[in-house]
């Protein structure tokens, strides 16, 4: 660093790397939480969890922060920053003033209460029982909607719910995510009558043949190392653990995926290995220059996604990867798969069908299962429904929005973990992340513009360092608006997406 800049802005540094490197140690915990923990430990865990949340939480609100930003943003020092240094200041003063504002109490209460809510719905999805589940998601729904009171006034942003999106997608209200949802609603319902009515439909039987766990698991390594997500060698920086529901979590050095094998649907482990290493590859891509700076982090969770989208399905599902990938998968997998032909597997892989579960459900219907969740966080906070009303709520917009009846609440609102886990406001940066990868894969398009005939000679190396260059390298420099605006030329636009699912499914279904 030079010897111009401020001291005050290295000793916010300083404080700053401490907080970070507790966080990293946070996610690690977690992540074994839900792996490796056995059950019984559940009570020590979210002691542990709450008692971090509070080391990270006086870390956060230390006042010695707040004087040094006060020194730092003087005219006389703020000027000798460059516009990296500037932007690591803003991010520490946003979340110096949010973190000051939270009480340390709810703090250290939403992470042990979230820790037992996750617990207890894996044991009520597992029994089909909301019943089991209901009271604790209350608590969690509670504890968030204080949250969000008190950062709506510090974020100035029009709602509470405004203020738990803004935590994962910086400067986006709920009106614009309507404006776009509602856009992106339209488009996917006309593409969704073209595809379901088409005679030329794929035999979707050929993906319940059984494979064998441990097959699914070479399968897994090998998908990990074509995107280029070490996770075999002496320097790996990866690992692929088993869970109920897919994640990823770790910083730089230390980042780690999960999956969930199935004998009967070796595709659904296929996919959420490569949406989890599309996590990965972005978090270690990031600049090392900055990792323990507040700039050496995603820009969004909805820029995030766009990465992980992007290698699951635009990369993924495409003829030319399986072109490369499909003997690979057959060799490991033997005798199931022997007699699979390529393309009746790409069209199954690809079939258009609307469904009960959003982890399964293909690209075009995919967003509107964001979009219902979306729908009913919003009226949650805004006080429109209840945490009771939720199941009757949810089933009702699936049989609207996507004609299909829900059967039990572990196939619907029970599904994901995310609610458990308190991440309101974090769903819509799935649909933002698709929306991202239309404009992104545009934009890559006039620069890489043979990008799908290297893919299908097995060369995923050019695609990922274009993706490093022109995404992952600039990490938190901007907020996500601006962040898209920088990389494709223009504000979001919903269009480019709609136009790739439309060329590509015109070619899958002939129309």
């Amino acid at each position: 660093m030079s010897e111009h800049v401020p001291s005050s802005y290295k000793k916010l540094l300083q404080k700053m790397e401490d907080f970070i490197v507790l966080q990293s140690a946070e996610s690690i915990i977690g992540w074994d939480m839900l792996t490796m923990m056995p059950p019984k430990g559940i009570e020590l865990r979210s002691r542990q969890l709450a008692l971090i949340s509070r080391f990270e939480h006086k870390l956060s609100t230390n006042p010695e922060i707040g004087s040094l930003l006060k020194q730092a943003m003087k005219p006389s020092e703020y000027e000798k920053l460059n516009d990296v240094q500037k932007r690591n200041v803003y991010l520490v003063k946003k979340q110096y003033d949010e973190q000051t504002k939270l009480p340390e109490e709810l703090v250290a209460e939403t992470a042990k209460q979230q820790a037992i809510a996750t617990d207890v719905w894996k044991k009520a999805k597992a029994a089909k029982d909301f019943s089991l589940f209901k009271p604790e998601l209350e608590k969690v729904v509670e504890l968030r909607k204080k949250a969000a009171d008190i950062l709506m006034k510090v974020k100035d942003t029009a709602t509470p719910y405004d203020a738990l999106v803004d935590i994962f997608e910086p400067k986006t209200s709920s009106v614009t995510i309507t404006h776009v949802f509602d856009e992106l609603r339209e488009g996917l319902v006309k593409l969704l009558k073209k595809c379901t009515t088409n005679p030329k439909q794929p035999d979707t039987d050929i993906l319940w043949r059984e494979v064998p766990i441990d097959a699914q698991r070479t399968i897994a390594k090998a998908l990990s190392e074509f995107v280029g997500y070490d996770v075999t060698s002496k320097n790996s920086g990866g690992r692929v653990d088993e869970t109920e529901h897919p994640f990823t979590t770790g910083y730089y050095d230390d980042v780690r995926i999960t999956t969930h094998y199935y004998e009967d649907d070796f595709a659904a482990s296929m996919f959420s290995v490569l949406h989890e290493a599309g996590h990965a590859i972005y978090e270690q891509n990031l600049r090392r220059e900055w990792m323990f700076q507040p700039i050496g982090t995603a820009s969004s969770s909805g820029i995030h996604e766009s990465q992980s989208r992007m290698v699951e399905n635009i990369i993924g599902r495409s003829p030319e990867f399986w072109t490369y990938f499909f003997p690979k998968m057959k060799k490991i997998a033997g005798a199931p798969l022997s007699d699979l032909k390529q393309d009746d597997f790409v069209h199954a892989i690809n079939k258009v069908q609307p469904s009960k579960i959003r982890i399964e459900s293909d690209e075009v219907t995919y967003s509107l299962h964001i979009i219902i969740r979306f729908n009913l966080e919003r009226d949650l906070f805004a006080g429109r429904i209840s945490v009771k009303e939720l199941p009757d709520v949810w089933n009702q917009s699936y049989s609207d929005y996507l004609g299909v009846k829900i059967e039990n609440d572990s196939e619907g609102l029970m599904q994901d973990t995310h609610w458990a886990s308190g991440g309101f406001g974090y769903f819509p940066s799935y649909a933002l992340g698709n929306i991202y990868d239309g404009q992104i894969l545009d934009t890559m398009g006039k620069t890489l513009p043979d990008w799908r005939r290297q893919l299908s000679t097995g060369n995923f190396g050019d695609i990922k360092q274009w993706l490093a260059r022109n995404v992952h390298s600039y990490g938190n420099m901007y907020d996500p608006s601006d962040l898209i605006k920088k990389i494709t030329g223009e504000k979001l636009n919903v269009k480019p997406y709609l136009n790739y699912l439309e060329t590509k499914y015109s070619m899958l279904y002939d129309f």
